[in-house]
């Protein structure tokens, strides 16, 4: 597993709280890797590797940018209006459960695609007691899930 924060906006897209006003997080994704072998040193994939692939695409497209579902033209429209400003276009509302599944559906199979390894489940932390997970199921289709890790906790 390895671990990688950045600092992200986004809004929940017809949401009906105050999750559908822009704010911001700061994010942790917890990368869990498999392989059906590993390495002449025992790894499935070197730690700096899996960092260097995962950590450079979000920073290059996540990292202090904000995420938009696609279809919020009011958002899209708005952010235009800031210059410079970053926004990912997302294919469906940026909510933790919807970015991890993109992260293990889209990127992950792009960017660990020469290593040998699979991403085999994607962990967003929104903030520090709640997260949503996606991860692969043994017929490799995509399972998401979410937890209030302080409820967790009572």
């Amino acid at each position: 597993m390895r671990r990688i924060k950045f600092c992200a906006g986004h809004r929940l897209y017809q949401h009906g709280g105050k999750c559908e006003n822009f704010h911001g997080h700061n994010y942790i994704a917890d990368f869990f890797v498999s392989s059906d072998s590993q390495d002449s040193v025992g790894r499935v994939l070197d730690f700096s590797d899996l960092k260097s692939l995962c950590k450079g695409w979000i920073d290059e497209n996540w990292d202090h940018s904000f995420l938009v579902y696609e279809h919020d033209e009011n958002a899209i429209h708005a952010l235009r209006q800031v210059n410079p400003c970053r926004f990912f276009l997302m294919p469906y509302n940026p909510t933790a459960e919807n970015m991890a599944r993109f992260l293990i559906e889209e990127v992950c199979p792009k960017v660990l695609s020469h290593t040998g390894a699979t991403a085999t489940r994607v962990r967003i932390w929104e903030t520090d007691e709640s997260f949503a997970e996606a991860s692969l199921n043994s017929h490799h289709k995509v399972v998401t899930t979410s937890l209030d890790a302080s409820e967790q906790l009572l």
